[in-house]
């Protein structure tokens, strides 16, 4: 594979120094107000302020900082003391903002004042709240509700998610795609029909108790930092740890913890990965075929010579379906097969195997190197039938665990933000409130998509993130979007979104969740759900970056209310004034998992939600966990081509999601530019490239559609062969609409088939 001297890298360890100096250089742009220090202190802590960042879990006994690196980048961004003023808009056209990359559009600051673009002068003008939610619900009210769209990232609230779904249900339609739809939606689909349950099953205190950890093509040291503390905790009582990822990436390499002062004076580091294997990007299905074959492999000699089983046969006897197939197929395929496929080599996948085999509790742990492939559906149940043969779901100190993106993008799924009917109690939404919720199913993110570039989609509301900006197929994209006829965001600093305006387009600035959101029943309280299913409450208490500003809550309701016919049992202005009856009609729709919810909203550690799958209550079609057999090797949709590489889409160390915090990637070693692309110096040199000399990436799909991208350094790093690298959001426009998991839907863009244009 090369040698890292020959590449472009980072020589420290993640955490340390660098991590202090990478948020005191956030602190220094961003020029906090001063009350960011106390926020801070209260991050992730009982009555404290939940982060916007991740949605890694909160625990009950936290450390005296409880933020990472990104988790403070977060706060100080969202405290920031830049203001994006009606007179800063003013005097920039919205096409002229178009030409600006996207740290420089949030670098304007907070949105101050509600929005109204004007297109005879190309600008936004500031109008009064009565007036946008009058002209929302004049629009809504005038077009077929199955012609809106109704997005939310993974931001906002239970509180807000709840209501929004009642808004869009209430009007007619369940089109609500959410930030899943692009990232982990695979899991929802794949795990429900596994496992019956569309979320992983472990708790935090599973990782006191296992014996190892397998991470497949997750980046904690950018995308999740904290939970860097258990990892470390896990390596020194004897926990191994497996890495199966195409980029070494330091996090899960060496960690040098920020809150040690030992560790700080001293070259004391901890490797956190005991053994790291970089599969070809979309050869995650072929790598755990090895494991599988291997631990098969054991269990017949183990049986043999010891009557003893590696398998855990009563599990697989009494919880399971489809073992012997799954068997069959394990056997038939050859080692030379999974070698080709994977990457990697037979005896590295055997050394994994048997670490797996020695463990008697493992727990897998993955990110969207494993749902963000047209096959994502089948790694997914590839690891499932790994985990499954040794019992390690169900029981204390096992278990899978996806490691989701947003801090409530969990969460959201859970109160009802779904297009799947299904998977909303719709009856006794309908009992509560006196109407028909619809039945028909809604669009997701690319069903959407699909519908505005037909001109079936009318009008678009964005509660939060930058929905243009993350989506496949930009160009085609943005051309349709400006056919709509009316588009609202709803957001706290400006992004290249809110420039790709309907004909009638609004821009509603809301509270920061650090901010204090006072009600007229006194200071207000909002919940998220954490990846481990876990609900913590969260208290804002810093003065709002403007007087002119409204909580999400109150502007879903202020939508919902010029958008509605009365009824009495939408208390929208009641719901608005005390977020406490809001989290009681939760708890009326969801009473199995929201019993008590107001006096549990402060419990240490947040409250658990519960888990069947945990519980080995398998609501499957079967009743029992289900082994699969893989319909392919390779989780890309394309086969190899003379010229044709796996493009995998990357975030940075100063990142999250399409937030630009600042041009460093630290922990790649990779400063001050985006426009790279990552490339195996042998790759470079049958290629004929050079460092740094500047090529175009296109698009290598085969449907006859011209998508490039220009301007991009080639830079070496350490990635297999066929592998390249660059960054999101930018290589969005590589990324075909059509290209997505064939069952989730979710975008393909971890190995993404592209050709260098030189």
């Amino acid at each position: 594979m090369g040698d890292e001297d020959d590449t472009v890298h980072y020589d420290g360890a993640e955490g340390g120094w660098g991590s202090i100096k990478g948020m005191a250089e956030i602190a220094w742009r961003e020029k906090p107000t001063p009350a960011v220090l106390n926020t801070l202190r209260r991050q992730n802590k009982v009555k404290g302020f939940m982060c916007v960042s991740c949605a890694w879990t909160k625990p009950a006994h936290p450390h005296a900082a409880e933020f990472c690196e990104n988790g403070a980048k977060a706060t100080l961004w969202e405290l920031t003391s830049r203001r994006c003023t009606p007179e800063v808009l003013a005097r920039h056209k919205v096409g002229e903002l178009r030409t600006w990359k996207d740290h420089d559009l949030e670098q304007l600051g907070r949105l101050t004042h509600p929005m109204r673009f004007d297109r005879a002068s190309d600008r936004y003008v500031p109008c009064s709240w009565d007036e946008a939610f009058e002209a929302i619900g004049r629009e809504l009210k005038a077009i077929d509700p199955r012609a809106a769209v109704f997005y939310s990232s993974g931001r906002a609230s239970l509180e807000t998610s709840y209501l929004y779904a009642l808004f869009a249900r209430a009007y007619g339609h369940n089109n609500l795609p959410d930030s899943s739809n692009m990232c982990h939606e695979t899991t929802s689909v794949a795990l429900k029909k596994l496992i019956g349950s569309p979320v992983g099953t472990c708790v935090l205190a599973d990782f006191d108790l296992c014996d190892a950890i397998f991470f497949f093509g997750q980046n904690t040291g950018s995308n999740s930092p904290r939970l860097l503390h258990p990892l470390q905790e896990a390596v020194k009582r004897g926990v191994k740890i497996v890495t199966f990822n195409p980029i070494r990436e330091k996090g899960l390499e060496v960690f040098k913890n920020p809150q040690s002062p030992t560790e700080m004076l001293t070259p004391k580091t901890t490797q956190i990965s005991t053994l790291y294997l970089q599969v070809k990007a979309g050869g995650d299905i072929a790598a755990i075929t090895g494991l599988i074959k291997h631990v098969l492999a054991e269990e017949e000699r183990k049986w043999r010579e010891e009557q003893r089983h590696v398998l855990d046969i009563d599990f697989i006897e009494q919880h399971c379906t489809g073992f012997e197939a799954l068997k069959a197929h394990v056997e038939a395929t050859g080692w030379e097969e999974i070698e080709r496929e994977s990457g990697l080599a037979r005896a590295d996948l055997r050394q994994a195997a048997q670490i797996y085999i020695d463990a008697p509790r493992s727990i897998a742990m993955y990110g969207m190197g494993l749902t963000q492939h047209v096959h994502g559906f089948e790694n997914l149940a590839a690891l499932t039938n790994l985990w499954l043969l040794k019992g390690n779901i169900g029981r204390d100190g096992t278990g899978i665990s996806p490691v989701r993106g947003h801090s409530n993008v969990q969460g959201q799924r859970t109160v009802g933000i779904s297009e799947k009917p299904e998977l909303v109690p719709l009856d006794r939404i309908a009992r509560q409130y006196g109407f028909e919720p619809p039945r028909e199913e809604g669009m997701n993110t690319v069903k959407a998509c699909e519908k505005i570039l037909s001109g079936e989609v009318k009008a678009f509301i964005g509660l939060g993130g930058n929905f243009v900006r993350a989506i496949p197929e930009r160009e085609k994209m943005e051309a349709a979007w400006q056919r709509l006829r009316l588009t609202v965001q709803i957001a706290t600093k400006l992004n290249r979104s809110h420039l790709i305006n309907g004909e009638i387009a609004y821009l509603l600035p809301c509270l920061g969740r650090s901010e204090e959101d006072m009600q007229a029943s006194g200071p207000q309280a909002v919940t998220m759900e954490d990846s481990l299913s876990c609900i913590h409450g969260s208290l804002g208490k810093n003065k709002p970056a403007s007087d002119h500003l409204k909580s999400e809550v109150a502007i879903v309701a202020g939508m919902a209310k010029a958008t509605l016919p009365p009824n009495p049992k939408l208390e929208w202005d009641a719901w608005t004034a005390d977020y406490a009856r809001i989290r009681d009609r939760i708890e009326e729709s969801y009473p199995d998992q929201f019993h008590d919810f107001n006096d549990r909203v402060f419990t240490p550690g947040g409250f658990y939600r519960g888990n069947s799958a945990r519980e080995r209550i398998w609501k499957t079609e079967s009743g029992k966990a289900q082994f699969t057999v893989p319909k392919t090797m390779s989780s890309v949709g394309f086969e190899p081509a003379v010229g044709r590489y796996r493009l995998v889409t990357l975030r940075s160390n100063d990142q999250f999601n399409t937030t630009i915090y600042g041009y460093s990637d630290r922990l790649r070693g990779i400063e001050g530019t985006r426009d790279v692309v990552l490339m195996n110096p042998e790759d470079m040199g049958a290629a004929g490239l050079r460092e740094g000399q500047v090529v175009s990436l296109a698009s290598d799909a085969g449907d006859g559609v011209h998508r490039q991208v220009d301007g991009l350094a080639v830079t070496p790093f350490l990635l297999p062969r066929g592998c390249l690298g660059a960054y999101y959001p930018e290589m969005n426009p590589l990324v075909p609409l059509w290209y997505h998991d064939e069952q989730s839907k979710t975008p393909a863009a971890k190995g993404v088939p592209v050709r260098i244009v030189i």
